[in-house]
This record gives C-alpha cells, structure tokens and sequence, in this order.
C-alpha cells in the first residue's frame, strides 16, 4: 500500500512540475510574440507614413559609464584628512586577555 501512494506521489509532483515548466516556456513565449507584434506594428507604421524603419537599439557609451562610475567615487570614499579636522591618536593599548569563569 505504501508503494501506491510513494508512486502516486511521485507521478502527481512529476506532473506538477513539468506543468511549471510548460508555463514557464508559454509564457515567455507570449511575451516574445507581444514583442514581435508591437516590433512588427512599429516597421508596418514607418512604412505606411514613409519614415525609414529604425531598428531598436541601445546606445552606450563604454566611456561615459566608467567616467559616471570614477566620478561617483568621491561620495563613496571617506574624506582625506584636512586642517580643519582633528587629528586621532594612533597609540595602541595591549589588553591582557583574562580567564572567563
């Protein structure tokens, strides 16, 4: 008896699971056929008024993200000692370790 239910188990979350997959798999191929249509509206529109059909791209620059990057650092890093700061001292206390009752 308990072989038939284990069995019974494992087929349900074997169904269960290729259930998610097969979801998962429609859904992102809905969503890649919602792209291709409103892609394909937006080339049928430019032909229709005469525009050249633009292709999607992303423009970056490699340069302006690093020179963004390098620039930011300044409101991350701690400020530099200046002459209006106090000076901490640098002197060290040895502690002598102690028996823990």
């Amino acid at each position: 008896m308990n072989e038939i239910v284990a069995g019974a188990i494992r087929w349900t979350l074997r169904l269960v699971v290729v259930a998610m997959g097969a979801l998962f798999f429609l859904s992102l191929l809905a969503a890649a056929a919602v792209l291709a249509l409103v892609w394909g509206a937006r080339a049928v529109w430019a032909r229709l008024t005469g525009r050249p059909v633009m292709p999607w791209a992303m423009r970056m620059n490699p340069r302006e993200g690093w020179s963004t990057v390098y620039r930011s650092t300044a409101r991350w890093t701690a400020p530099g000692p200046t002459a209006h700061a106090p000076q901490r001292s640098t002197d060290v206390t040895d502690v002598v370790p102690r028996e823990v009752h």
